[in-house]
């Protein structure tokens, strides 16, 4: 077998790199994640590694995307913002249509205000790809599971726009505004989008606590260095709603 090569980046333990391959460890959501991604290509999204089978170890195997990591939070141009902004829609679309296999299973980490799809819920700086003659790639597909477009939604956006406490109100608003422009999101649903803002940080942040606690890996770790970030994001998130109705 060809050598196994580390991954860039802060990537999950025993993520490796095998010639242009990726193999993780499978786990009991694996096959569900794996058929959510053969939908997501025969529906004509290529914003996403396409699923191999596994290996003999038993890890799940997916296409190596080459490229870079975008930029950090906060970091990207509107046009981009706009850009990744639709790609999410299209991904909302693409996986309406997805029926899981009967019995399937998610790993789902933080209960969503409600179910209507299945969303990848982890859609960041640090899970996108730019992939040359490809576009961005979404990677890190542990994570999937059933959701709401606005729960969705609402996370990438503070993450990829970079809402957060040190940054001026009406920066962080025109930053939102890109992202949801580029989403498409009818003028209906922004207030409810704008008050889900703080409530899904929020949500990340009692992950992080409860997982601190309970000494819960990698919550721990992660409560450890961010925790103080997501509550002063979702503070900041709250006291600003009018701010994100625009």
């Amino acid at each position: 077998m060809t050598d196994e090569e580390p991954l860039p980046g802060n990537v999950t333990s025993g993520v490796v790199r095998v010639g242009d391959t990726v193999r993780r460890p499978a786990g009991p959501w694996t096959d569900s994640v794996d058929a959510l991604l053969r939908h997501l290509h025969a529906a004509g999204f290529e914003a996403a590694p396409r699923p191999l089978g596994r290996d003999g170890q038993g890890r799940q195997v997916l296409e190596y995307v080459p490229g870079e990591l975008g930029p950090e939070s906060g970091t990207y141009p509107p046009a981009e913002l706009r850009a990744i902004g639709r790609m999410l829609a299209e991904l909302h679309e693409a996986t309406a249509g997805f029926v899981p296999p009967p019995g399937a299973v998610w790993n789902q980490v933080i209960r969503p205000d409600r179910e209507e799809l299945v969303c990848h819920h982890d859609v960041a700086p640090w899970n996108l790809v730019r992939s040359p003659g490809r576009g961005w790639v979404l990677i890190d597909w542990d994570s999937a599971a059933p959701g709401s477009r606005l729960w969705d939604l609402a996370y990438a956006a503070q993450s990829m726009a970079g809402l957060r406490a040190d940054r001026p109100v009406a920066e962080s608003a025109a930053r939102l505004r890109a992202f949801v422009d580029g989403y498409g999101l009818d003028e209906a649903d922004r207030p409810a989008l704008a008050t889900m803002l703080g409530r899904r940080a929020r949500a990340m942040y009692d992950l992080l606590r409860d997982g601190h606690e309970r000494q819960r890996q990698p919550w721990a770790r992660i409560w450890r260095e961010d925790g103080p970030y997501w509550l002063a994001t979702a503070e900041y998130l709250d006291a600003h709603v009018d701010a994100w109705r625009g």
